[in-house]
């Protein structure tokens, strides 16, 4: 990923909770001497009460949030793509979003379309889609939930930092773990569930299923019929991600799949989305 958007990549480790992400953020400030700081979330979980029936994944934006919030240094909070993560709706953050600082073009979406060719991330997928004026309803995750492609899409907005801290009761709750295991019990008691729980069954239920085969003929015909059913529900879109998991495709064969879609339906393909033909 470095190489493809020309910047350093750091991958933060949440093992030792929010005391010790701070840390590492700490060291970073140190070596690199930034003048400020961007944390920057697309779809705009990071400004949940931790209630909200849609809520998936709170852990990682509490983390993020808390530990930001104790580093010193200038942090700006961004959130780009409202609702696009399928979480939050762009209308239960309307109220909470701070100022449009940008919305995203086509040209911006083009400086990391090399990325999403091989890097199956839907919420950003999504925000690239909308920032190149793809429009309608688009289906994301093993859930096949539903999200609006719309001019909300490739909007970014700057949050103030103490105002999302106080919203997150998940992040306070967070705030002075020194591991990953505290943090999850907090997740459980906040929110009544912790997502990586969810990763690890769902990890256990593929690992326990008979792999599915990857005949090609017989993957566009599972293909296929997922469309009819997603044109009822009036789908225009989905994801690579998502249709593979739909039709049995596991991320051994992930890129085949993509590779497969393309040469036969080069046509349906609207960057980085799949689109359900009518």
């Amino acid at each position: 990923m470095a190489g493809e958007v020309g910047q350093m990549v750091v991958l933060m480790d949440p093992g030792r909770g929010v005391l010790g992400m701070t840390r590492q953020l700490e060291e970073l400030v140190e070596h690199l001497g930034p003048e400020s700081m961007d944390l920057l979330d697309v779809g705009g979980d990071v400004l949940a009460r931790g209630d909200e029936p849609g809520l998936r994944s709170p852990l990682g934006d509490a983390l993020a949030l808390a530990a930001c919030r104790r580093v010193d240094a200038e942090v700006r909070l961004l959130v780009a793509g409202p609702g696009l993560d399928g979480e939050l709706s762009a209308g239960e953050l309307r109220g909470v979003l701070g100022r449009n600082v940008v919305t995203l073009t086509e040209e911006d979406a083009g400086r990391v379309g090399g990325v999403l060719e091989w890097h199956p991330s839907e919420a950003t997928g999504m925000l690239a889609a909308t920032a190149r004026g793809i429009r309608g309803l688009c289906e994301i995750r093993d859930a096949g939930l539903a999200v609006p492609l719309t001019d909300e899409g490739p909007t970014v907005h700057e949050v103030d930092l103490e105002e999302a801290f106080a919203r997150n009761r998940l992040a306070r709750a967070v705030a002075e773990t020194s591991t990953l295991a505290e943090a999850e019990e907090r997740s459980r008691e906040v929110c009544g569930f912790s997502e990586i729980d969810y990763e690890r069954a769902k990890a256990s239920w593929l690992g326990a299923e008979s792999p599915v085969g990857f005949d090609p003929e017989d993957v566009l015909r599972r293909v296929a019929r997922f469309e009819r059913r997603a044109r009822e529900r009036r789908i225009s879109y989905t994801t690579f991600r998502h249709l593979a998991e739909v039709v049995g495709v596991r991320g051994g064969r992930w890129e085949e799949f993509r590779a497969l879609l393309l040469e036969r339906h080069p046509e349906q393909y609207a960057a980085p989305l799949w689109r359900i033909p009518v």
